[in-house]
């Protein structure tokens, strides 16, 4: 027996230039330079999964998100974690409910044989869909593979099968495939090295941190409501402290955004030294961090 996702109610994904995938984007809210629209269009139309790599904070989970919005599809995602295996992103069986089946079997003695009983089991609604199943029976729609990185060498093996062909097999049931392929966005936070063989079925962006005036504009897209002096100083701020500080963990651009918000929230309409000392918690996780951007502000703000 072979499901399709064509069983779904599939539609077709097309998008006809780098301009309709950029404004799409934008949107959503989500600021996209024309190098990542561009390599988006091609993963779209090329039907190849997308490797987003970078810094923590540099919008690659946001990207996907954003697709998700702009073009109406479902979001599937799938969480990486050290030691997770394929049935976590595949599929299970619903013990509790089978369980609670062959009871119902019992009670009714005589009416099923073991034979049968055994194979009502494996009916598909006691199937669990995990996020890699779901996506590719939802077609189309977007599956965002999160942190990859963090995943074994052999979950990598299995993911690379998968994207090859867009199909599983699932032993008691058939084979289901993607009538649409999903769009598929893996993303990197590069704690460690990928194998060739998975970048070498994508297609790779590295997402850099954004410029002073791109990051301003993320920030009054996602924080309208800040004055446009404190959102200026604000970046301009985070700018400096990612290249100068020294910084354990860099503060990303929902870290900026977070700490431009609680500024608003204490009344800010300009960048002041007492309310940006209180307000690191926002920003910094570390408590060395802490220390090494309290200092640093006391030299930006008191050069002001």
């Amino acid at each position: 027996m072979e499901a399709t996702a064509a069983q779904h109610g599939a539609a077709s994904l097309e998008v006809a230039s780098v301009d309709e995938v950029g404004d799409r984007i934008a949107s959503t809210g989500y600021v996209c330079d024309d190098e990542l629209a561009t390599v988006v269009f091609l993963a779209m139309r090329m039907q190849r999964p997308l490797l987003l790599e970078g810094e923590p904070g540099t919008g690659k989970t946001a990207l996907a998100e954003a697709l998700a919005e702009s073009f109406d599809l479902p979001l599937v995602r799938l969480q990486c974690y050290e030691g997770i295996d394929a049935s976590q992103a595949l599929y299970d069986w619903d013990f509790p409910r089978q369980i609670l089946h062959l009871r119902a079997l019992e009670a009714v003695a005589g009416t099923t044989d073991v034979e049968e009983a055994e194979k009502s089991l494996f009916d598909e609604r006691f199937l669990l869909a995990r996020p890699v199943l779901s996506a590719l029976r939802q077609a189309p729609a977007v599956l965002l593979v999160d942190e990859v990185d963090r995943a074994d060498d052999e979950f990598e093996a299995f993911l690379l099968e998968v994207l090859s062909t867009y199909q599983v097999s699932i032993p008691e049931i058939g084979t289901v495939a993607a009538a649409t392929p999903p769009l598929v966005v893996l993303t990197s936070n590069r704690t460690r090295e990928l194998h060739d063989a998975l970048k070498r079925r994508c297609l790779y962006h590295w997402i850099e941190h954004p410029g002073l005036e791109r990051e301003v504009r993320i920030l009054r897209s996602r924080a309208p409501e800040l004055s446009d002096q404190l959102a200026e100083q604000v970046v301009t701020v985070v700018q400096q402290l990612r290249s100068d500080a020294g910084l354990l963990k860099p503060p990303g651009v929902a870290e900026t955004i977070d700490w431009a918000k609680a500024l608003h929230l204490l009344g800010s309409q300009e960048l002041d030294l007492a309310k940006a000392a209180a307000t690191l918690g926002a920003l910094v996780k570390y408590r060395e961090d802490d220390e090494r951007v309290r200092k640093a502000l006391d030299r930006m703000l008191a050069g002001q």
